[in-house]
């Protein structure tokens, strides 16, 4: 069952890229995540319901509004923008840097120790960022540049989001974060969301891709991961990371008609390469590099 519900979660959260990209042009980028956390807001907005949950919201209010706008606002509103200038399936694959920045922020903010092994996952992982960031700002037009850069930042700033709330969300239920977060980036977003409200009309389709993006990808993800959480542990829960491109680029070759190159699935590779050694998933490689030696 947890292995269903892993699977379940990545194949959401590789189709927020597609909706993504497929509502960025005709909303813009900021009307689009204003209604995208909005309507997660309103969906996860009774987990309220118990006076334990409602004083953890209170108390928890500033940090709660910190982790909204650098885990939300800012970072989906980054990936939106990378969106309109590069493929959904390139959008996904530099989303999954997000740990490699997590372990560099808590390294030099925490002093966390790295490993070894951590550290030589820090740099494969991002010679594949340079493997897929060259290729695309090379094959792409004129916005890859900005687009590669706003994808980075993005997983930049969930680093940092990572990081400071096991600093000051620890005492805060899960799933009270997750609305808290929504609500304060939908609070941050409300105001350019009115004055960059698109002129011209929506079609359809791109009604249903912001309201699968905010009530599918947004509020009913945040509910599977964090009861995959709880049943099966952190460890194994942070391992969607590792799936999420997978179904990224095959929801954008699916429905999107993009086309995976052989330069973009070696930086793939080496992404998820890197970041599994810097998170631990690949374990044992080090033993039998050793191995290897004269």
């Amino acid at each position: 069952m947890n292995a269903i519900r892993l699977v379940t979660l990545a194949a959401i959260w590789g189709a927020s890229f597609l909706f993504m990209r497929m509502g960025g042009p005709d909303f813009g980028v900021i009307p689009l995540i204003a209604l995208r956390v909005g309507i997660a807001a309103l969906l996860l907005l009774p987990v309220l319901r118990n006076a334990r949950a409602r004083s953890e919201f209170k108390t928890g209010a500033w940090p709660l509004f910190v982790v909204g706008v650098t885990n939300s606002a800012l970072p989906f509103c980054l990936l939106t923008y990378a969106a309109l200038y590069m493929s959904a399936s390139v959008d996904s694959i530099l989303n999954a840097t997000a740990p490699l920045w997590t372990a560099v922020i808590a390294f030099f903010w925490l002093n966390v120790p790295l490993k070894r092994t951590q550290v030589i996952g820090l740099l494969v992982g991002f010679v594949g960022v340079a493997i897929l960031a060259g290729h695309e700002i090379g094959e792409g037009g004129a916005g890859a540049l900005g687009a590669v850069v706003a994808a980075i930042l993005a997983t930049l700033s969930y680093g940092f989001a990572a990081n400071y709330s096991k600093r000051r969300l620890a005492a805060v239920a899960p799933l009270v974060s997750a609305f808290g977060s929504q609500l304060f980036a939908a609070i941050v977003l409300a105001p350019g969301a009115i004055v960059y409200w698109p002129q011209t009309p929506i079609h359809l389709t791109n009604w249903v891709a912001v309201v699968l993006l905010g009530s599918l990808c947004t509020a009913v993800a945040y509910i599977l991961y964090f009861r995959l959480v709880r049943n099966a542990g952190a460890q194994y829960a942070a391992s969607v990371n590792f799936l999420v491109p997978i179904f990224g680029v095959m929801w954008g070759a699916i429905f999107l008609h993009e086309h995976l190159t052989l330069r973009t699935g070696l930086g793939c590779l080496v992404i998820l390469i890197g970041t599994g050694l810097t998170t631990g998933k690949i374990k044992g490689l080090r033993g039998r590099l050793a191995q290897l030696k004269p």
